[in-house]
């Protein structure tokens, strides 16, 4: 199964992707875990993005996109995936489905994750994060309203959204009985 997970900071996305990647026996891709294994391994890749991050720019979406293809590429993934952090734009979206093509195969859908904005405040303040203040809180909210949520429009008819809210256990039912309503 291939799929895209969506859903702002703070809506369990990292704790679904790891309960649904051993459950459907595919990989939970991060974009975080990604940058962290090529910085770490040393790979061209990685020092690439180290330069960036060193001096607190964004990485590029086109550097991003090869550490994304590269790790798509890997045997583990042949079946599917579970993307976490990529796309994050409309721009980033055409590039995976440019990618997927290439492979012959297309996303399955993508899981919305929805919870109420001050529900995420609440959230992320009680992680009791040094950098997780209110205000820190609400311009990465402000940040995936502007540059992410419009993936839910640009996906359409694969946007499987999720009530996130509730015990880790609720919300993982929620997605695997969507997901095993999807045609096969």
């Amino acid at each position: 199964m291939r799929l895209v997970l969506l859903g702002p900071p703070g809506a369990g996305k990292g704790t679904q992707a790891a309960i649904l990647s051993e459950k459907l026996g595919v990989p939970h891709i991060s974009t975080g875990d990604l940058f962290r294994a090529n910085i770490g391994e040393g790979t061209p890749l990685g020092v690439e993005a180290k330069e960036y991050i060193d001096a607190g720019r964004l990485v590029p979406t086109e550097l991003t996109a090869r550490m994304v293809e590269a790790r798509l590429n890997e045997p583990d993934a042949a079946e599917g995936f579970l993307l976490d952090g990529f796309p994050r734009t409309v721009e980033q979206a055409s590039i995976l489905e440019d990618l997927l093509s290439k492979q012959g195969v297309s996303l399955d859908g993508v899981l919305n994750f929805q919870v109420d904005e001050d529900v995420v405040v609440e959230r992320m303040l009680a992680r009791g994060r040094e950098d997780d203040n209110e205000e820190t809180i609400r311009t990465r909210l402000g940040v995936y309203r502007e540059e992410t949520a419009p993936l839910i429009d640009h996906y359409g008819d694969a946007i499987i959204n999720i009530d996130a809210v509730g015990e880790v256990d609720e919300v993982n039912g929620r997605a695997m009985d969507a997901l095993s309503a999807l045609p096969r």
